[in-house]
């Protein structure tokens, strides 16, 4: 099982960056994908997640009406669409993986998870 996140840079607050979650390894449309990203001193927070199997889609109140998250199934890849970025969301931004949909109750915990991509890092200037 594999999850490679990119897309990560630099940007002017009020910019926008696309995000990639690309896996393989695994039954994509069985698993819920999770974002989660973690600042330097602060605990890692899960800010949103997407159903592959019925598209449901959920966002913490943070990124809500900024982020969109959406899935490929046929290129096994979720996207994060990020606009109106604030310094605020400077963070390494992680992807993961977790079959079923149980778990969508409490979808932001990330010891839910049991695959997990690399970070990329996102760092918004002010």
């Amino acid at each position: 099982v594999q999850l490679q996140a990119s897309g990560g840079g630099l940007v002017q607050t009020g910019g926008s960056l696309r995000l990639s979650c690309a896996t393989s390894g695994f039954t994509f449309d069985d698993y819920t994908i999770g974002w989660f990203r973690q600042a330097p001193g602060k605990e890692r927070e899960g800010f949103s997640c997407i159903s592959n199997t019925d598209g449901r889609t959920y966002y913490a109140d943070s990124v809500k009406g900024r982020f969109t998250i959406s899935s490929d199934n046929a290129k096994n890849t979720v996207y994060l669409q990020m606009n109106s970025l604030k310094p605020e969301d400077t963070a390494v931004y992680y992807c993961a993986a977790e079959a079923g949909t149980e778990l969508l109750r409490i979808w932001m915990y990330d010891a839910l998870y049991h695959y997990w991509g690399q970070g990329t890092q996102v760092t918004v200037s002010s």
